[in-house]
């Protein structure tokens, strides 16, 4: 039986020894070279750390991360991963969060896990890899790992501004990876290239994929996609087939005009999700990879990743908006009204996900955990948790469920109920306008759209004019030359409600 990922891996090196496993631009591992350092870095941290204890890994953006997970997992205890690229505010806070007494760093970073407010002890990831592993003291460790022990903490942001450490069991992991896999079928011969940073939740498609099916990951330095020329190159280069990118991820390379200088040559599969996709640019991919798959995913950390999938089998136009598709395999999704009660086919609910993928709660946060994830009121019968997630949806007569925005987005302005989020897709269907966010001035009642690129405000009220009603469009236009955007690749829209006058 299958309990935890550890048996995935050692599984796979039994199958693929000798392949590699992780690539990054200047080295690359094997899976029985990834399975060695596990079990140094799971023996250093077993002789020091209590089991089911929190280890913080702050180790960059390389192919030891990854081992330096596993590691920490190997050993019987979970990792919170922090990235050092993120201000050290939050790195702060994230510390206060996990209250951990031990910290992995790699050397480029001591210095700056030096400075921070952590009391611990902290370790040099290259010293612990010289540790001899302890095969005893490892069997025992893993011994007492059951489903439900905890595998890490995923940091999200907090309404109070404190980081949210939301932690995920090793069951519910193994169910996400085997139904995204479901869907994508890779092989072996499958090489994803990783975007995400390493300590985010869209991560561990690119760090447990491989573990399970023998695929390869390339973590793709941070800088490329800056470059889009460069990165469609180092996805030639490395023969990369899979990518399970953030939907800025994709639209980049489409609007800085990548396409036409290169294209990539093995991508057949691309899996999407973190926001809504503007199919203006969805459409420019499939134009340059029409034998492609192309997959919409929708969910929140709390339901580890991504509880929802719809293959996009039809061919998007501008305009187009597409739906978030239906569960995957071990998920459950319901639509309920405010009171509770199910939300009849075609209207509007809250979306709410229970399964075996729900995350464990907020770590240190009962109150928090015990407000989110609640007892299904459509069953009084026995205990059957549901997360509640904030955000709204439909279902269509075929089954398949459509996004419909946050509930904290929907606003009531000069007596009508509207969602920001509609705002903003119509903005998104004007050439000139490259990204965009609106945002509602309660007291003084005014609708904001913050946006970047070309467009001219007059350009924009015609256009909004032209598809919403009068009291839908906005009566602030603010040009930007950049979005602000936090660590995990969403608008930052307290940056953006700092300039509303």
């Amino acid at each position: 039986m299958q309990t935890s990922v550890i048996n995935w891996l050692d599984n796979v090196v039994t199958q693929f020894p000798n392949k590699t496993a992780f690539y990054d631009t200047s080295s690359q591992i094997t899976f029985s070279e990834f399975n060695e350092y596990t079990k140094n870095i799971g023996t250093f941290v077993a002789q020091r750390v209590s089991p089911l204890s929190p280890v913080i890994v702050m180790t960059g953006r390389h192919i030891m991360t990854p081992a330096c997970y596993l590691g920490v997992a190997r050993a019987g205890c979970f990792y919170a991963a922090m990235d050092a690229a993120m201000p050290v505010h939050r790195l702060n806070q994230i510390i206060g969060v996990i209250k951990s007494a031990h910290m992995i760093v790699d050397r480029e970073h001591l210095e700056i896990a030096e400075s921070l407010d952590f009391s611990g002890d902290i370790y040099i990831l290259e010293d612990i890899l010289e540790t001899p592993s302890n095969a005893e003291l490892l069997t025992k460790a893993t011994t007492n790992i059951t489903e439900q022990t905890p595998l890490y903490a995923i940091f999200t942001s907090g309404s109070t501004g404190v980081p949210k450490g939301v932690i995920t069991s090793h069951h519910s992991l193994m169910c996400y990876i085997d139904a995204v896999n479901n869907v994508l079928k890779l092989t072996p011969d499958d090489v994803l290239g990783n975007q995400s940073p390493l300590d985010y939740i869209a991560a561990v498609r690119d760090i447990y994929l491989p573990l399970r099916t023998g695929a390869s990951t390339v973590i793709i330095p941070k800088n490329e996609f800056a470059m889009p020329a460069q990165l469609f190159e180092t996805l030639n280069n490395y023969k990369v087939t899979t990518l399970c990118w953030s939907v800025a991820g994709i639209e980049l390379p489409a609007k800085l005009g990548a396409f036409d200088i290169i294209k990539p040559q093995y991508l057949n599969k691309v899996i999407f999700s973190g926001s809504v996709m503007p199919c203006k640019y969805l459409k420019i991919w499939q134009e340059n990879l029409p034998d492609a798959m192309f997959v919409n995913q929708y969910g929140p950390t709390e339901a580890t990743a991504s509880c929802t999938y719809y293959v996009v089998k039809e061919k998007v136009e501008d305009d187009t908006v597409l739906p978030i598709g239906v569960p995957y395999e071990n998920y459950r999704v319901v639509l309920l009204n405010e009171d509770g009660t199910p939300t009849k086919q075609g209207e509007i609910g809250e979306i709410c996900v229970s399964g075996p993928i729900l995350a464990l709660g907020y770590y240190g946060e009962k109150e928090k955990t015990e407000a989110s994830f609640v007892q299904n009121p459509l069953n009084p019968n026995y205990r059957d948790l549901i997360y509640k997630t904030g955000d709204l949806g439909s279902i269509r007569e075929d089954g398949v469920l459509e996004f419909h925005g946050r509930k904290d987005r929907q606003i009531k302005h000069m007596g009508h109920r509207i969602e920001l989020g509609e705002i903003e897709e119509t903005a998104k269907q004007i050439s000139g306008v490259t990204d965009c966010c609106s945002l509602y001035y309660k007291e003084k009642e005014k609708l904001y759209l913050f946006y970047t690129g070309d467009a001219d405000a007059k350009e924009i009220v015609l256009h909004f004019r032209k598809n919403l009603p009068a009291f839908m469009t906005p009566r602030k236009l603010v040009n930007l030359e950049e979005m602000p955007h936090l660590p995990n690749g969403k608008i930052d829209m307290q940056a953006l409600k700092s300039q509303m006058k």
